[in-house]
Formats: structure tokens, sequence, C-alpha cells
């Protein structure tokens, strides 16, 4: 007889157990001849060497799941312990990300699936088109796979503190609290693809970090995954700074709407300029969005069509 104790790292004890321990007290049943206790992260399995050993492997390939696809139930738990090999084995060649609770995260219209295939071989891409089209979502979704996949070692999302009706000094609380707001969209999209633990430590570790462009100058971004979104609300001179930043290592992506700028009409859209300037330059690829791209509510849609015929 032999005890042994296993920690469950960079997983969500909550989850790992299940809703009224449902999965653990499973596990327990698929390893009669081993006594297992858990106590918050930390599981203490009691029996022959062999068979702590075997139960040893079996959960890292569980937890190994877990961090690959977010996902763990009863069904991934038979197929891993008994090697069923049901769930394990399907295509996931398409997956972007595998989001929390196991929500696949692939392109869903044909200028999202461009972004993606463009990413591949250029380290700088422009998305823009309408609201609702998926640009910024994709975006995130193609950063937090190259973290995982440990091509980057950062990501880092911003945008322009353009205020869209409200004036920021009259907002309470400090600084961020005043942009976070501003700022919630981007945290949604992480939410969606990252367990939030996880997500809180990468935030608290610095390996996510989400903030105004101000933020951005005099630094060299390098071997990071850049976004800059809502670019339409940038001056001329903040997208030029934005753009230099870009350091060795580094894939930067730049979303936007024309149709939704907010500055004052004297002031010309850094994002409208960059088009004009860049165009032409090689290693840079633009996406241009439409109506026909939108993956929000079908009404959506319509609204864009109506605006656009007002205007």
């Amino acid at each position: 007889m032999i005890e042994k104790q296993f920690i469950l790292e960079n997983i969500d004890f909550r989850i790992f157990y299940g809703v009224n321990n449902s999965n653990f007290e499973h596990l327990k049943k698929l390893f009669p001849k081993i006594k297992l206790i858990a106590r918050d992260n930390n599981i203490k399995a009691i029996g022959n060497k062999t068979d702590v050993t075997i139960f040893g492997n079996k959960l890292n390939e569980i937890i190994n799941f877990y961090n690959k696809y977010n996902k763990i139930n009863l069904d991934v738990i038979d197929d891993i312990v008994l090697n069923n090999n049901n769930l394990l084995n399907f295509n996931d060649k398409d997956v972007i990300v595998f989001g929390n609770y196991g929500k696949l995260i692939k392109s869903r219209n044909k200028n999202q699936q461009k972004i993606v295939d463009y990413i591949k071989s250029n380290d700088l891409i422009f998305a823009i088109g309408p609201a609702g089209t998926g640009k910024t979502y994709i975006a995130i979704a193609l950063a937090v796979q190259s973290l995982k996949n440990k091509e980057v070692k950062r990501i880092i999302l911003s945008r322009p503190a353009v205020e869209a009706g409200e004036q920021l000094g009259f907002l309470p609380g400090d600084f961020k609290e005043k942009l976070d707001p501003y700022l919630q969209p981007l945290y949604d999209a992480l939410f969606d693809m990252i367990p939030a633990k996880k997500l809180t430590e990468l935030f608290n570790d610095g390996v996510i970090e989400i903030a105004p462009l101000a933020y951005m100058r005099g630094r060299t971004l390098e071997n990071s995954f850049v976004i800059l979104d809502e670019a339409q609300n940038t001056s001329v001179n903040q997208i030029k700074m934005f753009l230099t930043r870009m350091g060795n290592g580094s894939k930067f992506i730049v979303t936007g709407d024309i149709s939704q700028i907010d500055l004052p009409k004297n002031k010309k859209s850094g994002l409208l300029n960059a088009i004009d300037v860049l165009k032409k330059v090689d290693d840079i690829k633009f996406v241009f969005f439409d109506k026909n791209d939108v993956v929000r509510h079908k009404i959506v849609k319509k609204i864009i069509d109506a605006y656009n015929k007002a205007t």
C-alpha cells in the first residue's frame, strides 16, 4: 500500500470535481481498488502502487484534456479512463480555440477565415467593417491560440479612449475603473475563451494586458499578439504611433468600423488615413467586411441596411 498526493495545477478544482462533486464521485467508482480523498486542489490516492500509478496517469490525461478543450464531464472521464476514445479523436483542425465549457470557436464567415489564413504568414492585418461581423472576436481568438501554442509571450488589447456620449471625468472611480466599462467587450471575449481563474492569473502576471491606446506610447512590443480595436476613433498620429510599436516576434491586428467614427468632424480618422497610406505596402493585409458577414442576430443586418439608406 502506498499513499500519493496529486495536485490539480492550472485547473479550477470546482469545475474538475463537478456539480455536487459528480465528476469526482464518478472517478472514484472507476477506481474501486484505491481510496481517493479530495481537498481543494489536492487529491490523495491510497492503494496498491500499480493502481495508484495508473490513476495518476489517467488523472494527468484528464487535466491535459481540460487544459486543451476547456471541457470536462462524465463522458470525458469515461473515455479517458476506459480508453474508449469516442471524444478524443474528433477532427479539430478548423477550431481556433476551445472556449469555456467546450465551446468551439472557429471562423463563421469568409472574411473571418481570411484573417485566420493571413495571420499565418503576415504580421500586420487590418480588419474593417460594420458591427456584428466578429472582427474583434476572431482576432482575440487568434491571440489566445498563439499564446496557448507558445508562439507569443503575451497578449495586449487596446482601444482609443474616446467617450461615446459620456465624459470620463464625470464617471466614478480611478482611471482604470473609468475605462473598464469602455474596454468591457474585450473582457467579454476573453471570458468566453479562458476559464475565469486562469484568466485572472494571466492578468495578474501581465501575460494579458488590456489598456487604452495612450499607454502604448514609448513602448516596443516584442513577442506579443497585439490588437487595436475601434481604430476608426484614432487620430492619424495615434495610429502611426501604435503601428510603430511593433517589435520582433509580434503580430498586430487592427479592427475598426469606418461607419462609426466618433471623432470631431474636423479630425481625420487614423484608420481611414492608414488605409490610404498602407494599402500598397507589402506584407500588410486588409480584410473588408460587409453586412453579409454579420454573425449577430439577423436583425443587425437589417439595422445596418436601414442606416445606410438613411445617410
